[in-house]
């Protein structure tokens, strides 16, 4: 029996009424499902989405939703080899596997983590600093992010039925929005059997993810200003669905990551038998045949010093000569047919067209014994290498990609035209330079940065830790200008924000501290009856204050610390030369003796429920002190944050440092660990 794919609407498994389309083994062309959207009620779909999925979303805080993310992600983990058996029919092999299966489960983690680590225990972000409005400070601004209120629908290519389902659905169910995703029906089934997990694993809300298998029909009609539609795939379609007038009318947020004409830049220092020419060439192999070079990052255009053509030519095609094709279910298979033959169709016409600008120097597109398969049944086609000797007069080559194993080798004689041919692809997901030269890779990178959304600069440095030039990361932005579509996602946290809306609020430092849970400066600091530090984390208060008692700084005390550390720096022992400083009226006291005072003059010595501080933020020193002056200081719980354990808390207290005249002569942020009611505190913790 032929599986029917389903479609995942509305929290049940809906089957298509119709329109059943055939999807063909990459192997041996045998029909391995049956897909078709047909009897989806789109409408319905959106409407449950913002409806039923949002608010339970918004509903948890960041913590909440990583924490789901982290054991979804441990769940997907242990049926990796259901994803993997369905995978070969695409032509994935167990080395493909790794990118899309296990590249798409730990960006779940990479986001679980990063949301528990960087997000508050909230259900909004505050942005950036408080912005002063007013002269008395009466009045004030900050920036806070809030999940949108509508759905992100996701549309994904063939090429990563998995990764490209799950680098999307982290950052946006980490921000709070459900999410509507239409794979490529060509690789569906293995989409499907990843959602059927999903909802097998229970861990998502309601309402929080939706599957389309199929046509997208008219979802589209039905999105407005609050949803987002997230694409990958090629130019002809993103244009088509920017242009939707649904998208255009309603100002809907659109992100696309489409077709790139990447490019490997190898510098002249790189001669052969370097390590650098050496990285060159496996890195171009590797990225002509991971996925049958059906990658958004592979490398499609090889520029290299004209005097080292011929090296690189030979090394690469001899590489190439010894990457065994064929069956991706056999262990020896290196590289896996192309997904279908109408793709393999496409790929041969490209390079016919490129044919008018180079030449093949390595591989034959229409011939080739694939180990365990069929070149008339399977989509398999050997790796090709062409070279077009004149690439700056040529056009073809530049803005023609055929998406399979195919490159093009362009010599170039110097480093400006190194740069103008790479800027002739018109925008890039990524590019690698290879040198171990300074002054070559700031000449390359910084001319072709403004052309691209990742930069990988490969040399002997790095090469046993670099993950490549191929692989997007879930904390670098995964985008580029131009003709890549101008989209961004994943970049860490950058990619959470693309479905929250940024929102600047105005009023009192009180109000704004209490919408935002964070003291600012100016809004209400009680003294706290107890000190701060005895008490337990869910006891403190933001705004809670302590206000201390004041210490003379002598000149006996700065000889006595410029002694005891070594730190003898002229303007604390030179009463000449520190007068000569315009920054210093005379002698002045270390900047660290006086955090080392202002923390004698805050900390409560006796053991109790603060249990560590691990460190400083934003620290400032403002204004000097000198010999006879006093300082105080004043210490307030400006931001409180649950940890990853439950003993205890993660405190951020404001402390400011004031002289005798009330001027403020250093600021910084004091980080601290308080235990939880029912945890060991003080001496017990301590112990």
């Amino acid at each position: 029996m032929i599986p029917t794919l389903e479609s995942y609407v509305q929290d049940r498994w809906v089957a298509a009424t119709g329109g059943l389309v055939d999807i063909p083994s990459a192997i041996d062309g045998r029909v391995v499902a049956r897909a078709s959207s047909d009897g989806v009620d789109f409408a319905a779909a959106a409407r449950h989405a913002r409806e039923v999925g949002g608010p339970a979303l918004r509903a948890l805080t960041f913590h909440d939703r990583a924490d789901r993310l982290k054991v979804l992600a441990t769940f997907l983990s242990r049926h990796k080899e259901t994803l993997y058996a369905l995978a070969a029919d695409t032509g994935a092999t167990k080395r493909d596997n790794f990118f899309d299966v296990d590249g798409g489960i730990g960006t779940l983690f990479a986001y679980a983590s990063r949301g528990r680590r960087e997000l508050p225990a909230e259900r909004f972000v505050v942005e950036g600093d408080t912005e002063a409005l007013s002269k008395g400070g009466s009045f004030v601004g900050l920036h806070v992010l809030t999940p949108l209120t509508g759905v992100a629908v996701h549309i994904n290519a063939f090429n990563f039925p998995v990764w490209g389902l799950l680098e999307k659905l982290a950052p946006t169910i980490l921000a709070g929005v459900p999410v509507i995703t239409k794979p490529a029906t060509a690789t569906a089934y293995v989409a499907e059997a990843l959602v059927r997990l999903i909802a097998e694993a229970n861990l998502l809300p309601k309402g929080a993810l939706q599957f389309v298998c199929g046509s997208a029909g008219d979802l589209l009609d039905h999105l407005g200003g609050q949803d987002v539609v997230s694409f990958t795939g090629s130019a002809d379609t993103s244009d088509r669905l920017r242009n939707h007038p649904s998208i255009g009318k309603n100002a809907v947020r659109f992100i696309a990551e489409r077709d790139s004409l990447n490019a490997a830049v190898l510098g002249p220092d790189a001669v052969k038998g370097t390590p650098e020419f050496d990285l060159f060439v496996k890195e171009v192999v590797r990225e002509m045949t991971v996925k049958a070079g059906q990658k958004c990052t592979a490398i499609r255009r090889v520029i290299v010093p004209r005097a080292l053509a011929d090296a690189v030519t030979e090394a690469i095609a001899a590489q190439l000569s010894k990457t065994p094709l064929g069956d991706p279910r056999r262990d020896e298979v290196r590289m896996g047919p192309l997904a279908s033959l109408a793709q393999r169709a496409a790929v041969r016409e490209a390079i016919a067209d490129l044919l008018a600008e180079a030449e093949i120097v390595a591989g034959d597109p229409l011939h080739a014994t694939p180990i365990g398969g069929d070149m008339d049944k399977g989509a398999f086609m050997a790796p090709v290498l062409l070279c077009c000797d004149e690439p700056l007069r040529a056009t073809r080559v530049h803005t023609i990609e055929p998406f399979g194993p195919v490159a093009t080798l362009m010599p170039y004689d110097t480093l400006d035209d190194a740069v103008a041919l790479v800027a002739k692809g018109e925008g890039s997901l990524v590019a690698s330079v290879f040198t171990h030269d300074d002054a070559v890779a700031d000449h390359l990178v910084y001319g072709i940065a403004p052309w691209h959304g990742r930069l990988l600069i490969g040399d002997r440095d790095c090469a046993k830790e670099s993950t490549g030039h191929g692989s997007p990361l879930p904390n670098l932005v995964h985008g580029g200008p131009g003709r890549a579509g101008g989209g961004e996602e994943m970049g860490g946290l950058r990619g959470v924000f693309h479905y929250m809306q940024r929102t600047a609020l105005q009023g009192s430092p009180a109000r704004l501290a209490a919408l935002t849970r964070r003291w600012i400066k100016g809004a209400p600091a009680p003294v706290a009856a107890v000190h701060p530090f005895k008490r337990e984390y869910e006891a403190l208060t933001v705004g809670d204050t302590v206000e201390t008692g004041s210490r003379t700084i002598t000149i006996a005390d700065i000889e006595h610390f410029a002694d005891f550390t070594g730190d003898a720096f002229y303007a604390h022992m030179d009463e000449a030369a520190a007068k000569a400083n315009p920054f210093f009226p005379g002698r002045v006291a270390h900047g660290y003796l006086i955090l080392s005072f202002a923390a004698g003059l805050f900390v409560d010595p006796a053991p109790g429920p603060l249990l560590a501080n691990y460190g400083l933020d934003t620290l400032r020193f403002l204004k000097p002190v000198s010999p006879g002056e006093a300082i105080k200081v004043r210490l307030t719980v400006k931001e409180k944050r649950p940890a990853r354990k439950p003993e205890y808390g993660e405190v951020r207290w404001d402390v400011e440092v004031f002289n005798q005249d009330g001027e403020t002569v250093a600021r910084y942020d004091l980080l601290t660990m308080s235990a939880r009611a029912g945890f060991a505190s003080g001496a017990e913790a301590v112990a």
